[in-house]
């Protein structure tokens, strides 16, 4: 009886471990994506996480005084293609306000103050799905994949037997897991 018991033990431990093994495998394209997002959005207050910013001086001289012309060549001289979504005054300048740009334009002299972001492409992505900014189907993605996550932890806890694992240093170790946000959540009285 005991012999039976410890080949089935054996034997459920065995499929266990293939069924973690490769469940791990499959979390790992997500677990990157999640954790340089986190990684990114837990520092949101130091940085811009999705995009980078730049800004860029020229010198045009001299621009017609008609706010339209001014723009058009601006946008000529400096080979932007794009469409302004508004051109309007401010002052003494011209504002002519693009996608993720902005030039800010001082017609008399020519002085042109070129104001750009560009996307930050695998950072901006992985925070658009982790922040689930997808919504609908991507739900269920994420379900799915809080939920391997969740057996991935569960599973790890009966892959050893004995005083490797769960009734030895893996509960020790489960233990000191658990008490980091439980001790965090208490000093900072949350």
């Amino acid at each position: 009886m005991a012999e039976a018991r410890r080949r089935f033990g054996a034997s459920a431990r065995t499929w266990l471990r293939a069924i973690h093994r490769d469940v791990g495998y499959s979390a790992v394209g997500l677990t990157v994506v999640y954790a340089a997002s986190g990684i990114a959005v837990n520092h949101v207050a130091d940085w811009d996480p999705n995009f980078t910013h730049a800004t860029m001086t020229h010198e045009l001289g001299r621009l017609p005084d008609d706010d339209e012309a001014a723009s058009r060549q601006v946008l000529a001289t400096l080979g932007i293609r794009d469409t302004p979504k508004e051109v309007y005054r401010e002052g003494d300048e011209l504002e002519v306000l693009l996608e993720r740009r902005t030039l800010h334009v001082a017609v008399a002299t020519g002085h042109v103050v070129d104001e750009a972001q560009r996307s930050r492409f695998f950072l901006r992505v992985a925070n658009w799905l982790h922040l689930n900014r997808g919504k609908k189907a991507w739900s269920y993605f994420a379900d799915a994949y809080a939920a391997a996550l969740l057996f991935l932890a569960l599973s790890g806890m009966f892959m050893l037997p004995g005083r490797k694992g769960l009734l030895g240093r893996g509960a020790v170790f489960m233990l000191l897991g658990a008490s980091i946000p439980i001790l965090y959540v208490t000093l900072a009285k949350g």
